[in-house]
């Protein structure tokens, strides 16, 4: 599977959506151990062209970030993370599936 990409931010940049911890460089960057309650920051910094960059540490933790479209990546620690299937793991190992054979 291929790592999917996002923008970074407005710097022209696209990036893996999953990162090891200290194999990108978040210079400029928005950088944040957890989400935060309120969403408007991520929106604002996104809409400034800044990138927002999230640590995470499990499985749950990714997903919830990348559920927000503001979020350029997300930092884990853990290599194992970096190879999720978000399909799966956000719609089930059978809607993943079929999403794969669809598309």
């Amino acid at each position: 599977m291929t790592a999917r990409e996002r923008w970074f931010g407005a710097t022209g940049r696209r990036v893996p959506e999953i990162v090891l911890a200290g194999t990108l460089d978040t210079t400029g960057a928005l950088l944040l151990d957890a989400l935060p309650a309120d969403a408007a920051g991520l929106r604002d910094a996104h809409t400034r062209g800044i990138p927002v960059v999230v640590r995470a540490s499990d499985a749950a933790e990714v997903r919830q970030a990348l559920a927000h479209p503001e979020v350029s990546c997300v930092l884990v620690r853990d290599a194992a993370l970096v190879s999720l299937d978000l399909a799966e793991l956000t719609y089930g190992a059978a809607e993943a599936t079929s999403s794969r054979i669809a598309g």
